[in-house]
């Protein structure tokens, strides 16, 4: 299925949406770019703000849908850029630009797919293919917007395109952020008075430090909390009152974001205010007719502790695309462009072998 014009095309595509630039919750252009491919293909496309999204031609309410997603925001270029990020430069077989990488890559090789299965008959499931936006600040205008639209059919499962040397994620860690305030007493610090919040704070951090969660994933190892932000005291000679750090939380699929904090609760001091419970974990189970046609590709399976917009999905899904996780972020950003190719044909052969 696989032909060379596929290629040319979503390297053209990655160039321009690379060209525009599309921070979190500033993708306007990129979206529009995506629309008027959609058109120029034939094919109807819709728009929520800046998300965009289309299904195949011959779509069957009474068969499955695989929902195709990745994300067209960026984050911010860095200082340490040598290129120009808002312009696809292509050298020694790669393209660099803000954006190819993360997950530019990604999506236009669904795309690619998208188009490719886009007219073809008698298909055994549907392909919905959604671009979102907002996915590098986990923002409620994305995914979530779209999936609480009302606008979509049903979705049975999904894949997420991230770079991941188009090895398959079939598991991913949830997210959870504590804020932590410890309340003391304010005292003069040259006399033995008040209770320093700083002490209670280290006393909180050493058991968090030491508590371990029994569960543990074959995939994703076990729950992770660091305290990564501590502030308290505001001049030398008074004992703090308050002393405010914060917890990050990588939770694995054996336990809910709820089970964590309500843990961590009995071990410290502290009063937990947790910034979001949206951040779930996620794990396809590898009797899934997915992950079984990704086993007979001969494609790797792994357990990723980075967070994607699979935690604001509540179907089952994996993470797969081209690229690799450690460019993303980093200072003159690049695909190959033999990833590029990699990308589609990996996307078409997953569901050409598809039976479901």
């Amino acid at each position: 299925m696989y032909q060379e014009s596929q290629f040319l095309a979503a390297k053209d595509l990655l160039a321009q949406l690379i060209a525009c630039p599309s921070m979190s919750k500033e993708e306007h252009g990129t979206a529009q770019i995506l629309v008027d491919f959609f058109t120029a293909q034939g094919i109807p496309a819709n728009r929520l703000g800046n998300n965009v999204w289309a299904s195949n031609k011959h779509f069957d309410a009474s068969k499955p849908t695989i929902l195709l997603n990745s994300h067209h925001d960026t984050v911010k270029a860095n200082a340490s850029w040598t290129f120009d990020p808002f312009q696809a430069t292509e050298q020694e077989g790669k393209l660099i630009g803000l954006g190819s990488n993360d997950a530019g890559a990604s999506l236009v090789c669904l795309i690619a797919t998208f188009v490719s299965f886009y007219t073809v008959e008698n298909l055994s499931f549907n392909l919905l293919l959604a671009a979102t936006a907002e996915e590098e600040i986990s923002g409620t205008g994305g995914i979530e917007a779209l999936l609480h639209s009302g606008d979509l059919p049903q979705i049975d499962f999904a894949i997420v395109g991230e770079p991941t040397d188009c090895a398959m994620a079939i598991a991913e860690k949830g997210l959870m952020v504590v804020d932590a305030k410890v309340k003391g007493i304010a005292g003069h610090a040259a006399r033995n008075e008040g209770v320093n919040a700083i002490y209670l704070a280290l006393e909180d951090i050493k058991n968090i430090q030491n508590h371990s969660f029994e569960k543990v994933s074959d995939l994703l190892g076990p729950v992770k909390t660091t305290v990564t932000v501590i502030n308290a005291g505001k001049q030398h000679n008074v004992v703090p009152d308050t002393c405010d750090y914060v917890i990050d939380c990588r939770v694995n699929e054996c336990y809910s974001l709820e089970e964590v904090l309500e843990a961590l609760k009995t071990i410290v001091q502290a009063e937990l205010t947790p910034r979001s419970m949206r951040l779930n974990s996620s794990r396809m189970e590898e009797t899934h007719p997915l992950v079984q046609a990704a086993k007979g590709l001969g494609i790797s399976l792994f357990g990723s502790p980075t967070l994607s917009d699979q935690a604001l999905l509540t179907i089952p899904s994996v993470k797969i695309g081209p690229g690799h996780s450690g460019r993303s972020h980093t200072a003159d950003e690049f695909i190959f462009l033999d990833e590029l190719k990699q990308g589609i044909q990996t996307y078409q052969n997953l569901l050409t072998t598809l039976s479901i």
